[in-house]
């Protein structure tokens, strides 16, 4: 008999049913889940084990993923409930039962945001002199350079909107500083207003450091929004200022392109993306003290209830706070990190000869991206390449990556670029690569119709002695300098020939039309990886069984998928072994008596974010180690093209099940573990000390011999100027330029 979870806040009360993994209390809200990872980010604002700095960029962190949970999940959920489109959920909850859900969990989340920031961090960045000044505190002189400021700087670029029938409400722009002042008296044409609204341009820093002639300490800061609060009556002459309170409101942040009406994907998103900043508002912020008529106003104008209300108690974008990040004082911040690079990759070595003795993996990280730069950027220059294909989902501003793939367009290489232009939030940057990339006359498409391309995939076709020869870099994180000194993944360096034979066959999918291919190496979503995983599972099952060992380890990002928890379950109920390792949203129930008490879950959130994709299992002693570009979402398995290869180096993957799966399972390692009933906790077996396992891998990794003494992150451009028509370009290095080293600070 099943014993499930007594209800709590995160389960639907049902009445009982027949005993089977259909049943709605196995499993756990998605929303819900999320919005507990965004507590356990805000849980490390309260570390004090966690240097100050790096505790105020998580509280920014955690106001950043709210903001895009109301944009897109919230969203999501709010127009099924208005058009009566209610989607049932896993856990059998509707959009609208969601909803109220998210309320109450989101409003204890906001309120706890609030606190943290007024009661526990700014008193101690106060201790170490960083001071973000409220407007009673501040001085005379203070005084005077704030009204100088704010007439030479602010007020000529503020329009203020009286709100009668000549001034409708104004549009407001999504997530933007907004102010609603309450008037009194008349104005210089006889007309009576009560209420106006000031928005405030994004252009303006939110964050103003006070001159050292007029501040108290080393680091002086006021907020742009204490700033016109105190001087908002300059922009109402003659008028009598009653209240000034600011508001914020967030919109629908999911585009919405019909793929199947459309001739053209590129120009129909490029004339979605002005809308979405004025789509269909789903939140209201304001100030704690602002009075319920002017609340109600506001809710009415953006067609709002109380359900979407949030009052805060400070400044209403919390993400902004960041820019005090950029205080030069290193001991209140993580040590930096260079990243490394294994022996075999010496820059300014042969990368090919290199990959021809043997797979090279990469973990980021704690190794350097500059290999995978240095394959494209050599690739670019040498004579004897002939064609590139790559995959591109985010890249990041000025991307190294995009430049090399344009040098190589312009030496007269077949480049071929699939670019996902419904990436969220980089739509507009990714259409403006993709016409670059067209100008030099690259081949560029856009995936397939009803699917993002979310593969990580870069194919090079060389021209050798035996003849063409493949090679490839796999990923399971995006081509992203940036992101890849902060996240965590893993990549592939390989001439394996059926590993390129299976990247071409998965480009030709891309690009052209066609039946789907069997594969010799790769598993491919939305065809063969979730098939894979379930009979994977199922397997191990068997074994389990017959009384074999039997062991499932899994790190992602997300398992929200219903089949794949399914299987968990019944792997779990035949006696496997099942760790998995999730940072954010989970759905399934572990510890359920007689179905998931042999699967345990551990979320991992530090100074490094988890991004690798990792799937271990043991299968009967043969082991098999996958890396993915895949959580374990039904959005990655059945509506993404998504690659997962096998990692076939003994060696190599004996490494990475220590670095990448092990080093998270040990017993003190600070991770959250989740209970049956879906909340997480930090308990530590007693006397066991607290590993922080991005620090044990620094220290491990960045001492291994197998790795250099480090070189930091490398930055360079190509000479813009075209080889002559006709011309071979002889000279592997020639047109490059290194603009020098990056000495290895974290961004």
């Amino acid at each position: 008999m099943l014993h499930l979870p007594e209800e709590t806040e995160n389960t639907m009360p049902v009445e009982p049913q027949e005993e089977d993994l259909e049943d709605p209390r196995l499993f756990i809200n998605r929303e819900l889940s999320l919005l507990e990872f965004n507590r356990r980010v805000l849980e490390q604002a309260l570390d004090p084990g966690i240097p100050l700095l790096e505790r105020l960029r998580f509280l920014t962190i955690s106001s950043a993923n709210l903001d895009e949970f109301f944009e897109i999940r919230a969203a999501s959920h709010k127009e099924r409930a208005i058009w009566s489109a209610e989607v049932v959920g896993l856990d059998g909850m509707t959009s609208t039962q969601t909803l109220e859900a998210i309320k109450s969990s989101a409003t204890e989340l906001v309120t706890e945001q609030y606190r943290v920031l007024n009661q526990v961090l700014l008193p101690s960045l106060e201790e170490e002199g960083i001071r973000l000044h409220s407007r009673p505190s501040w001085t005379e002189e203070q005084r005077r350079w704030v009204k100088k400021h704010f007439r030479s700087e602010v007020l000529p670029v503020l329009t203020p909107v009286g709100l009668d029938p000549a001034h409708p409400f104004p549009r407001i722009l999504n997530k933007s500083l907004n102010f609603v002042v309450q008037l009194d008296g008349n104005d210089a044409f006889g007309r009576e207003s009560d209420l106006a609204v000031v928005q405030v341009p994004r252009a303006l820093p939110r964050i103003l450091e006070l001159p050292a002639e007029v501040r108290a300490g080393e680091h002086d800061y006021v907020m742009l929004s204490s700033v016109i609060h105190a001087h908002i009556g300059e922009l109402f002459p003659g008028m009598k200022i009653m209240a000034c309170h600011q508001f914020r409101v967030t919109r629908n942040g999911d585009l919405w392109v019909d793929d199947e009406e459309v001739d053209d994907i590129l120009q129909a998103i490029r004339g979605e993306l002005p809308e979405r900043r004025y789509s269909e508002a789903v939140r209201l912020e304001v100030a704690v003290e602002c009075p319920k008529e002017v609340t109600r106003l506001l809710l009415a104008k953006f067609e709002l209830t109380d359900a979407d209300l949030y009052r805060v108690d400070g400044p209403v974008n919390l993400h902004r706070l960041g820019a005090l990040y950029d205080i030069e004082r290193p001991h209140l911040k993580y040590p930096p990190c260079v990243p490394r690079s294994p022996r075999r990759v010496h820059r300014g070595e042969n990368l090919f000869e290199a990959i021809r003795a043997g797979d090279i993996v990469l973990h980021h990280p704690y190794e350097s991206f500059v290999p995978v730069l240095e394959f494209l950027r050599t690739a670019a220059v040498d004579p004897d390449v002939l064609a590139i294909k790559m995959t591109l989902y985010r890249t990041g501003h000025g991307s190294p990556v995009v430049e090399a793939l344009l040098e190589a367009a312009r030496q007269g290489k077949q480049v071929t670029v699939v670019v996902e232009l419904r990436a969220r939030f980089d739509e507009e940057r990714n259409i403006d690569l993709a016409m670059r990339l067209q100008e030099v006359g690259a081949s560029v498409t856009y995936g397939v119709v009803g699917f993002k391309t979310h593969a990580k995939m870069l194919m090079v076709v060389r021209r050798e002695k035996k003849g063409l020869r493949r090679y490839v870099h796999l990923g399971t994180g995006n081509y992203h300098a940036e992101t890849a000194r902060a996240y965590t993944d893993i990549g592939l360096l390989t001439c394996r020939p059926e590993y390129g034979r299976d990247v071409d066959r998965v480009f030709n999918q891309l690009t052209g039309v066609g039946a789907a291919v069997e594969m010799e190496r790769l598993l491919q979503a939305p065809f063969t990886l979730q098939a894979t995983l379930l009979r994977l599972l199922a397997e191990e099952g068997e074994r389990a069984r017959a009384g074999e060992p039997a062991r499932v380890i899994a790190k992602m990002n997300a398992l929200t998928n219903k089949a794949v928890i399914q299987g968990l379950y019944r792997a779990s109920r035949a006696g496997v072994k099942i760790d998995l390792i999730v940072r954010g949203a989970c759905c399934l129930r572990p510890g359920i008596p007689d179905l998931s008490e042999s699967i345990t879950v551990r979320s991992v959130l530090g100074r490094f974010l988890e991004h690798s994709r990792l799937f271990y299992f043991l299968a009967g002693g043969d082991e098999l180690l996958l890396c993915s570009s895949a959580d374990w979402m039904s959005r990655n398995l059945m509506r993404r093209v998504e690659t997962c290869f096998p990692i076939e180096d003994p060696a190599i993957r004996k490494r990475l099940v220590e670095e990448d799966l092990e080093n998270y399972l040990e017993p003190g390692v600070r991770a959250w573990t989740l209970r049956s009933t879906g909340s997480y906790d930090q308990r530590l077996p007693e006397g066991v000390e607290i590993v922080d396992s991005h620090k044990q891998l620094l220290d491990r990794i960045c001492t291994d011999e197998r790795h250099l003494e480090g070189e930091g992150e490398l930055h360079f451009t190509f000479d813009q100027r075209k080889p002559p028509k006709g011309r071979k370009n002889k000279n592997k290095n020639k047109g490059l330029r290194d603009k020098g080293k990056n000495k290895g600070k974290q961004k």
